[in-house]
Formats: structure tokens, C-alpha cells, sequence
């Protein structure tokens, strides 16, 4: 599957104008799309960060539209009215609609870290304090508590790099 950012969806005849207004201005590639019958077809076999619907389109086929959104997967939708709409405007709108991704994007990825990051802590701290314990077991053999110590350096170590990644 080759990647694909910007899906346009209009029955305008301005649409290859449109396209290649998109494809200049932001330098991303723009598959166009006739209804939203052919944008599902796109959204099956493409992967695409963008798609901008034409109202025109919306309204026209409302049961379509349910089933489009339902094929956007992680892509962002466009909602403008082509009809009245300039190349700019529709630039910045595209613009406007990839800021968001972006921003949506990092703050999941860092909800996910910190997610992250508070079950390895639970996880650590049982690993830790039972390597500590295991350390004050009497008459374990030499080689045992070599090892335990490694384990226990190691886990400390880990505890270290996830306050790290947590301070940054």
C-alpha cells in the first residue's frame, strides 16, 4: 500500500485545478475522487492523511457519507464548500486540518509514554523491592547473588531512564 496524503472528493470540474493547487502548495501528493463511492474504493487500497469533502458531495449523498467516514481510518476529513471556495482557502484549510494532525498526533503518542511509563513504574518497584529481598536471603550462593545484584543494578538502571524520559 503506497502512502497517500491528501484524498480530494468533489464532482467539480475544477478538481484537477484544485489537485494540483494542493500538490504545489504543499508539495504531497492528491488522489481525486468523482463521488463517495470512488473515495471508499481510494480509502481501501490507499493510505491517506487527508481527505477533503466537497459539501456539494455531503449533502447529495448523506447515506454515502456514513459509510465514507466510517473508511477514514486515522485520516483527517475536510468539510468545505468547493463551489465557493478558492485554491488558497482550500490550501489553508488543508494546511490548517495537517497542524492538527500533527498536534493530535504527538499529544497521543505522549499520553501513550506516559501511560507507558506509569505501568513499567509499578512493574519496576515489584522488581526492585523483591531483588531486595531476595539480597538479604541467607545462604544463597555467591554465584545467585551476583546475579540478583545484576538484576537489581539493571532494574535501577531502567528506574533512572524512565525519570529521564519523564523529566524531558
Amino acid at each position: 500500500m503506497k502512502a497517500v496524503m491528501i484524498l480530494l472528493v468533489t464532482a467539480l470540474g475544477r478538481r484537477s485545478e484544485y489537485a494540483a493547487a494542493l500538490e504545489q502548495a504543499l508539495n504531497e501528493p492528491v488522489l481525486v475522487a468523482a463521488d463517495l463511492l470512488e473515495a471508499m474504493t481510494v480509502l481501501r487500497a490507499e493510505s491517506c492523511t487527508i481527505v477533503i469533502l466537497d459539501q456539494q458531495i455531503t449533502q447529495t449523498e448523506p447515506g454515502e457519507m456514513e459509510n465514507t467516514l466510517d473508511h477514514l481510518g486515522t485520516a483527517v476529513p475536510v468539510q468545505i464548500s468547493l463551489a465557493i471556495t478558492g485554491s488558497d482557502r482550500l490550501v489553508s484549510e488543508v494546511r490548517a486540518a495537517m497542524r492538527r494532525r500533527k498536534y493530535e498526533e504527538a499529544s497521543a503518542r505522549e499520553a501513550a509514554a506516559q501511560t507507558l511509563r506509569g505501568e513499567l513504574s509499578g512493574t519496576l518497584t515489584t522488581l526492585l523491592m523483591d531483588c531486595e529481598l531476595a539480597l538479604e536471603t541467607s545462604g544463597l550462593p555467591p554465584e545467585a547473588l551476583e546475579r540478583l545484584d545484576a538484576v537489581h543494578n539493571a532494574a535501577q538502571m531502567l528506574r533512572l531512564q524512565l525519570q529521564e524520559q519523564k523529566d524531558m
